[in-house]
Parts: C-alpha cells; sequence; structure tokens
C-alpha cells in the first residue's frame, strides 16, 4: 500500500471551505513520508469541483461518478469509496472534520475493519509512520494515537489545523471512477439540501479577527474593541463569557462551543485563555494577546504579548493605527 487520499467535500461545484485545508495536510504528510498524494471527490457538481484542485500538486484526482452518489447519502458514498480504496490501495486516508465527513466517515471505516481518528490538530513523523495528536476533554489533555494492524489508516483533520495557504503548486490529472452500487443498498434517501441560516459574520472567512473577553468589564466599553477592529479592518469576536451574557451575538464566539478560526491575525483583547478558547483559535498564523495578568495562559500561545490593562492599551494602539 502506498499513497495519502484525501476524500474531499464539495456541494454544487464548490469545494467545501476545510477541502484544501485536508489537501494541505495530505501533502505535509506526503513530504514528510515521501508518500504521493491522491484525492477523491463525489455528488453532483465534482467534475467541477475537481477542475479547481488542477493547479495543486496531486498525483490523481478521482472523481466518482455514479447517479446514487449525485446527492449525499452515508451509504451511497460509503460502498463508493471504500471500492475506490480498495482498488488503489493508499496507506492513509484523510478527510476533512466536516459534519457530512462525521456522518459517512465511520460507517467507511467501520465496513473496512477500521477505525477513524477524528479531529486531529497535530501530527509528527517517526519511523517511516504518523503519530496523530487529537485532544480530549475540550482540549484538556492531548493524545497521541499509533495506528496499529495494516493499513489503510482513517484520520480527520480539525478546522485551522492545517494552512490551506501553504499548499504546493503544480498540476494534476482528473480521472473519473465509476463504483458498483444497487439502488437496494442505499437505504436512505436525500430531501432537500440543508442550508445554513444567513449569519451577519463568518469569522472563519476573516483574515483578521480581534476578540474580547471578560477583561472588557461592562457590554458598554465593547466599542473600544470595535473601534481597534475596524482600524485593522478586522472582524470583532469574543470568547464565549461574553456572548453568553449577550453582549455579542453567538455566531462571534470562538472557541469548542464556538466557532474554530485561522486567521492571518488573532489579536486577544482581555482574555486569559480557558483552555475551550484556545482550542478555537491556536491555529492563527499570528496570535497577539493584550492581558494586565502576566501569567495568563493566553500568553503560552501568543507570539506577541503585551502586559497592560487594555482601556490604556488599546487606545494606544487606534491611535498608531490612525496615524
Amino acid at each position: 500500500m502506498s499513497g495519502i487520499l484525501a476524500i474531499l467535500e464539495q456541494r454544487e461545484g464548490k469545494l467545501h471551505k476545510m477541502a484544501l485545508e485536508a489537501v494541505a495536510a495530505a501533502q505535509q504528510f506526503g513530504r514528510e513520508l515521501n508518500q504521493p498524494v491522491y484525492v477523491a471527490l463525489a455528488g453532483a457538481g465534482a467534475d467541477a469541483a475537481a477542475g479547481a484542485l488542477t493547479q495543486y500538486k496531486i498525483a490523481k484526482i478521482h472523481v466518482v461518478n455514479h447517479a446514487l452518489t449525485a446527492d449525499y447519502t452515508p451509504d451511497g458514498y460509503a460502498i463508493a469509496f471504500r471500492q475506490l480504496i480498495e482498488q488503489h490501495q493508499p496507506k492513509y486516508v484523510i478527510f476533512p472534520h466536516t459534519y457530512q465527513v462525521r456522518d459517512f466517515a465511520p460507517k467507511l471505516a467501520t465496513a473496512m475493519n477500521r477505525v477513524l481518528v477524528s479531529d486531529v490538530v497535530h501530527h509528527r513523523a517517526e519511523n517511516g509512520a504518523l503519530v496523530l495528536v487529537r485532544q480530549m476533554f475540550q482540549g484538556k489533555i492531548n493524545a497521541d494515537v499509533h495506528f496499529t494492524g495494516d493499513a489503510p489508516w482513517f484520520a480527520s483533520i480539525q478546522a485551522g489545523a492545517f494552512r490551506a495557504d501553504n499548499l504546493e503548486a503544480g498540476s494534476a490529472p482528473v480521472e473519473t471512477m465509476t463504483p458498483d452500487i444497487k439502488p437496494e443498498q442505499v437505504r436512505t434517501r436525500p430531501l432537500e439540501l440543508f442550508r445554513e441560516s444567513a449569519r451577519a459574520v463568518d469569522l472563519t472567512a476573516a483574515e483578521i479577527i480581534v476578540s474580547v473577553g471578560r477583561g472588557i468589564k461592562e457590554a458598554e466599553n465593547i466599542h473600544i474593541v470595535q473601534e481597534l477592529a475596524d482600524a485593522l479592518h478586522g472582524e470583532l469576536a469574543a470568547s464565549r463569557p461574553i456572548c453568553d451574557n449577550g453582549w455579542l451575538p453567538m455566531e462571534r464566539q470562538v472557541g469548542s462551543s464556538g466557532q474554530t478560526v485561522a486567521p492571518k491575525m488573532y489579536l486577544a483583547v482581555g482574555i486569559s485563555g480557558a483552555i475551550q478558547h484556545l482550542v478555537g483559535m491556536k491555529g492563527a498564523k499570528t496570535i497577539v494577546a493584550i492581558n494586565k495578568d502576566p501569567e495568563a495562559p493566553i500568553f503560552e500561545v501568543a507570539d506577541y504579548g503585551i502586559v497592560g490593562d487594555l482601556f490604556q492599551v488599546v487606545p494606544a494602539l487606534i491611535d498608531a493605527l490612525k496615524k
């Protein structure tokens, strides 16, 4: 067995926002293990989504084409991808950790008598194999996971764990694969596609995020941090206590019970850095923290730290930015 296979998600020809992160992970694994990288997609519009991937260094893009995989069903996808895996025998099978993947990937792995290591946040290569790191108990513990038994080995990648802007450019051929699926094997019938309600802000798409925590003291003071976000042309976010108090809407919450983000810069203002918050933002390329407590856990992950009163530091930063 050889190769890294990334099974991606797409809808109506558009790649899921985590798809390229999974490709970045597969490329990094491939470099470290000296293995080629392959990609697979299914569903209506997969050809168009595959076209968007041909600009990257991928050995081959497999498009699964069958009437019973045009609409997503866990049975159809598990059967189709199992046949693809058995045909090409990759060593590792990588998924983005999306809702769809959570639905069918455990079924696929179990059907092949394998386990799925979900929500991988880090990794390292040892003796020609991967050691995967996943978090437990809301990020309080990191667990090293070693695969035993025969390949293929399955894993899903947490949002923000690998950066899509690190993708290696190249060219990739596209190949169509038609699985053998019978109608009676697909027990579920797809209904109307679920669409998320429109949100005022998509923090996962923001390049700069300024996040506020309990150090702001009162809701009336949040405008100070909003001014800083505006000066940086960034988005305003918050830790859970701010949203729980109703000071900002829940869609702006970052953390284990909110959004997981990986911006180019994350500026934490008055956030102590509880582990539940850190798991949602430590994938940021650059982390800046402002906190009056020099022992605040946020400084352990920050690239730059300012120990001081945010009510003095933030206005000074705004003035400097405006100048």
